[in-house]
């Protein structure tokens, strides 16, 4: 199987007519630092590619104070990494977006690409989780929004239908004493992918945890909340004994594997450490804000 055809749409309808058209021999091209990687490999040989890097009203960051954040999904992730806008209000967001490969990968890789490759490492896909983030998705029916937790179904694997396009992410705005963090343990140093990553965001009412959200990726076949983890923390007095039992109930929750870059059981023993550190730092962020 070889490429029939590769389309460079100039606006989001044109882009939706031709997904339309040729449904699933075609897929969509955006930063391409992982989709051409796979061609190159012969591990995806679609007919047709539909490129939508020229479509300029897909690049954004914008913040409306009433309704929060809205990044277009062919923002770069080095644009979010170095946003003002996102670093002064959505720090942990740029946090693991500049946690993401190399500056060279950065500069290419756009937010979109990185959410519909869809692996279970992506390290922008914990942190929106835990913003309680949604995506946006348009076709030649119409558009709908759903929660970012629920677009990923497996490895390389979202809910996006033939015909259908991922626009933007959608970030609420955050409440006051709040605080998140993202942390990422790697093999090595460099562009390596996360062994663990754990995004965690916390709201402080006095030492009370008046809300609280852990998200986990490279641990399951997708990113996932670590909800018995947040039921524990949930209302109840900031303390170290809390935090301990909260991190081994997300080592619980985790379903890792075995891989070149660690075992199941350091990756559990790591989600451990990784919870207990992140929410301890946002609840330290959330008492300065």
């Amino acid at each position: 199987m070889t490429l029939q055809q590769y389309f460079t749409p100039g606006s989001v309808q044109e882009a939706l007519s031709l997904l339309s058209e040729y449904g699933q021999k075609a897929r969509v091209l955006s930063g391409g630092t992982d989709l051409l990687m796979q061609i190159k490999h012969r591990e995806l040989l679609p007919d047709y590619l539909v490129s939508i890097g020229g479509i300029s009203e897909l690049d954004y960051i914008k913040h409306d104070p009433s309704i929060g954040l809205r990044i277009g999904v062919l923002t770069k992730v080095a644009n979010i990494a170095n946003s003002p806008l996102v670093k002064g209000k959505f720090s942990i967001l740029a946090q693991a977006a500049s946690m993401l490969g190399t500056p060279s990968i950065r500069n290419q890789a756009t937010l979109g690409g990185n959410f519909c490759n869809a692996a279970p490492s992506a390290d922008t896909a914990p942190p929106l989780i835990a913003l309680g983030a949604s995506v946006k998705i348009v076709s030649m029916a119409g558009e709908k929004v759903l929660p970012v937790e629920d677009f990923f179904v497996g490895p390389g694997q979202t809910i996006l239908q033939p015909g259908q396009l991922l626009t933007e992410i959608q970030v609420p705005n955050l409440l006051a004493h709040s605080g998140g963090v993202y942390l990422k343990q790697k093999k090595r140093r460099g562009a390596d992918l996360a062994v663990v990553g754990v995004a965690a965001w916390v709201v402080m009412e006095g030492e009370i945890l008046k809300d609280v959200r852990v998200a986990l990726g490279a641990v399951a076949p997708t990113p996932i909340r670590a909800k018995k983890a947040e039921e524990i923390l949930r209302g109840k007095k900031w303390n170290a004994e809390l935090l301990e039992k909260a991190s081994q109930a997300a080592s619980g929750e985790a379903k890792p594997i075995d891989d070149v870059r660690g075992s199941a059981d350091y990756r559990r023993k790591l989600v451990a450490v990784l919870t207990r550190r992140a929410v301890e730092q946002a609840v330290q962020q959330a008492e300065v804000n």
